[in-house]
């Protein structure tokens, strides 16, 4: 296995000494070492992967020094504009590493929303004309590795990319972990927000531990899961399906569990639902200043106002709680109050050990869904 050490001196050797990027579960032991190790003014967790492309053309633009862009490769989708318009070759002409975790690898079992990104993760690269090597696990066939594509970054001024498959990195404990804002664990929150729904509520999750939460809640009161629609993927955008549903059902009470790194990720959805004077919308953001499902790296969660974003943005009632007392308190308001409204919900981070993930397929829980709204 690959040292997250020994990659963090190989990056800088060759002169790679700015990161960004969203964290992601295959990268999350080099994201923790450059997390404790790099400076704040040269990494930065950005707030989605284009951003992150965006962040390392500005250290290029100022220093004429590389940077390193990390990302799940789901998260190649949100690069492909700022690759293809701004740091390819025929445009600004932007040398950067990308080094993408390869989720859904084929042959290797995997969550059904990263099949599809896993087979096609390396054919987006070719497509967008990014030359790209498998990272290896072992520091002498990855200093190589480094060299050619340093190499190729220099001579023609373009992105250049490495796949980590799952296994590479070796082992490493986040040390500078951020003091959690709650002592409310997000599950117990979960399960007070679910039983204080009504029986013709929908329900929208976001992807990663809410949905899982979600989903064992219903299954140890009564397995019926119809009401809910778990976005295993898609991150960021569980707002907007909720959304859709609001407007196309403005007799049903529409709730959506978002979580602070996704509410981030999109953030500009704020402005479009606060737009809509949709009365059935409820948006809850529950907030533990991480991306808990990949490692725990921090979010500015801690430092963002969503609340008063929220607000801001035209939502006509807005509530922050951080305790199980507050926030059975504030439920019945948040359930009567005239949409659109926003609830934020301070947790504590973490998960139990063994948190089970959705025995339904996607289809199966799609379908169950629209049967219930119908």
């Amino acid at each position: 296995m690959l040292s997250p050490h020994d990659f963090h001196n190989l990056c800088t050797k060759h002169g790679i000494d700015f990161f960004t990027g969203v964290p992601d579960s295959l990268l999350k032991d080099f994201c923790a070492y450059i997390t404790d190790h790099v400076p704040e003014n040269q990494h930065v967790i950005a707030a989605n992967e284009g951003g992150a492309v965006a962040l390392a053309t500005g250290h290029y633009l100022a220093t004429r020094r590389f940077g390193l862009v990390y990302m799940q490769n789901s998260g190649q989708g949100n690069a492909v504009n700022p690759l293809t318009s701004l740091a390819d070759p025929d445009v600004y002409s932007i040398p950067m590493i990308l080094l993408i975790g390869w989720r859904g690898e084929p042959g290797i079992k995997d969550e059904p929303q990263h099949v599809k990104q896993g087979k096609i993760t390396l054919k987006i690269l070719d497509t967008l004309d990014i030359p790209y090597r498998l990272l290896p696990e072992n520091i002498e066939e990855a200093t190589q590795c480094m060299e050619e594509l340093k190499t190729e970054m220099s001579a023609n001024k373009r992105p250049v990319a490495l796949v980590v498959k799952k296994g590479i990195f070796d082992s490493y404990k986040l040390k500078k972990t951020v003091q959690d804002i709650s002592t409310l664990s997000r599950e117990n929150a979960i399960q007070i927000i679910a039983e204080a729904l009504g029986p013709n509520d929908i329900v929208v999750s976001t992807t990663g531990m809410i949905s899982r939460e979600l989903y064992e809640y219903r299954e140890a009161v009564d397995g019926n899961h119809s009401r809910d629609f778990l976005t295993v993927g898609s991150m960021g955008h569980a707002s907007q399906i909720a959304m859709g549903i609001a407007l196309a059902k403005p007799d049903r009470q529409v709730f959506c569990l978002d979580g602070d790194g996704a509410a981030i990720m999109h953030m500009g959805t704020l402005a479009i639902i606060g737009s809509r004077k949709m009365e059935n919308f409820k948006h809850i953001i529950i907030n533990n200043a991480a991306h808990d499902s990949v490692g725990g790296q921090p979010t500015v969660g801690g430092e963002t106002a969503f609340a008063k974003i929220a607000d801001a943005c035209g939502y006509k009632a807005t509530w922050v709680v951080k305790t199980k007392e507050e926030l059975k308190q504030i439920l019945p308001r948040l359930c009567s109050s005239q949409g659109p409204s926003l609830l934020e919900v301070q947790v504590g981070k973490g998960a139990r050990k063994d948190l089970g993930r959705p025995k339904t397929t996607p289809q199966e829980n799609k379908s169950a869904f629209m049967d219930y709204l119908s």
